[in-house]
């Protein structure tokens, strides 16, 4: 093909190769002809395309400064906390960086008060995720079900989300009241009796947990009104037509579906368990939280700013990324996999 084409050029009077300059265009191996843009736009690298960098260059302002000042003010302050870690420093003197170690995590592992605070973060973060999950996907049904005063209910129901944790924290330092808090109002009634919740280290996790799903549950049920409302009513019908009851379609029918809807709603828990702080704090006004709450980020702060541990609370708060690295890091690997990140 290529020497017929030749031939029809040298007919018509021309060179062939001067006729393909002139015109700008140049032969292709399949008989055709390639524009000099096309002819043009590989370099000799292997294919990277001149418009494809210049695109690249064009982005640059765009996307590098919020690069560079995230991997500055983020990612270098953690390897800077990693590298406070390893030295042994007391309040603010200056850190000597000649000689690291890791004495303070071999200290954190033979401190009774950190593993006591090691388990009650465990314990708060699978009792409240797993809480919240559970009441949220039950509200959510009951919601989807068209109940009356829908949309009503449901804004009532989301509204203590959208509070502050230290809004929260005096909300339910009123609610525990010893003598005239609403929850013992309601427990005398009932002829259970009146407890100091927030003084009793054997009640007062349990009572932060309880205000805790009070205040997030609503985001549980929000994630799973929208994943029940993406489900087609033909899957809903179709198990009616098997004669399956209300329990069974949503148990073996209607939940599995909503496993993306809990994983995402299982992630977000999870690190605004991590992030109660704010809500301890609210409770005593201190860094000593209620006898028998005290988690790893109240011991992290009390050691950096009470007792003057900057090493060791260094050494808590790298933990306590690991622990959140954990929880996010399968979740990113689930959604890259689904071709959703």
């Amino acid at each position: 093909m290529l020497e017929r084409t030749r031939k029809a050029l040298r007919s018509l009077g021309g060179d062939d190769t001067d006729s393909t300059a002139s015109t700008g265009d140049a032969l292709r191996t399949d008989g055709g002809t390639a524009t000099a843009a096309e002819a043009g736009d590989a370099d000799d690298s292997g294919g990277f395309s001149l418009p494809a960098s210049r695109d690249f260059l064009g982005s640059l302002p765009f996307w590098l400064p919020p690069f560079l000042l995230m991997g500055f003010f983020v990612y270098g302050a953690i390897g800077w906390n990693f590298a406070l870690s390893l030295v042994n420093v007391q309040s603010f003197n200056e850190p000597n960086y000649s000689q690291l170690d890791f004495e303070q995590y071999a200290r954190a592992f033979g401190d009774p008060t950190f593993i006591q605070a090691t388990q009650n973060t465990f314990v708060l973060l699978v009792a409240f995720t797993v809480a919240c999950l559970v009441v949220g996907l039950l509200v959510a049904i009951l919601v989807d079900r068209k109940v009356r005063y829908e949309n009503t209910f449901r804004t009532i129901y989301l509204l203590p989300f959208s509070l502050s944790f230290v809004v929260t924290a005096q909300f339910w330092l009123w609610m525990y009241n010893v003598d005239n808090g609403m929850v013992n109002l309601v427990t005398g009634t009932l002829g259970l009796g009146t407890y100091d919740w927030l003084s009793n280290p054997q009640l007062a996790l349990g009572a932060v947990v309880f205000a805790l799903i009070w205040q997030f549950s609503g985001y549980a049920m929000v994630v799973y009104l929208a994943g029940l409302r993406a489900i087609p009513d033909e899957h809903y019908e179709a198990a009616r037509v098997d004669g399956a009851s209300t329990l069974k379609m949503y148990w073996r029918v209607i939940v599995p579906q909503l496993k993306g809807a809990t994983i995402s709603a299982s992630v977000v828990l999870v690190v605004f368990a991590l992030k109660a702080f704010d809500f301890l704090y609210s409770l005593t006004g201190g860094y000593y939280p209620p006898k028998g709450t005290d988690i790893l980020a109240t011991l992290m702060v009390r050691q950096a700013f009470s007792a003057g541990q900057r090493s060791y609370a260094a050494a808590i708060a790298i933990m306590l990324f690991l622990l959140a690295l954990a929880v996010i890091a399968p979740y990113l690997t689930y959604q890259y996999r689904r071709g959703e990140l």
